[in-house]
């Protein structure tokens, strides 16, 4: 015969079997809603491509440079990096200048650099 004090509960688990009304409509009130999930998700996607993450860090370094200049930074063909280049302007997370014949790509704003930042303050902190 089992009670109540009988069950074990996993750590992932509830130990309480009932959700706190008040808590889960206040987060709900609060939740990203369905197409701003997805519209997230495809950013981090975008940003989850090891040679795109370098090339978006080589401009948070150097503020400004243009696709020869990235290829030689982050060891890759100019090819690739017009490719990243353009699926990362497309997404609004460069931005782009010409001169002359030549463009010149950055990081489209500020919110771009503090998110580079973090991520790269929170690698460091977890080894």
């Amino acid at each position: 015969m089992n009670t109540s004090s009988d069950v074990v509960t996993g750590l992932d688990g509830c130990a309480v079997p009932e959700a706190d009304a008040a808590r889960v409509a206040a987060t709900r009130d609060r939740l990203v809603t369905p197409e701003e999930a997805t519209r997230l998700a495809e950013l981090f996607r975008l940003l989850g491509d090891p040679t795109r993450a370098r090339l978006l860090y080589a401009l948070l370094e150097a503020g400004e440079l243009c696709v020869c200049d990235l290829a030689d930074a982050v060891e890759v063909s100019d090819t690739a990096v017009s490719h990243a280049l353009r699926l990362l302007r497309t997404a609004g997370i460069v931005a782009s200048r010409r001169a002359g014949r030549t463009v010149y790509y950055r990081l489209a704003d500020a919110h771009v650099r503090m998110l580079l930042d973090l991520s790269r303050e929170h690698l460091k902190e977890t080894g």
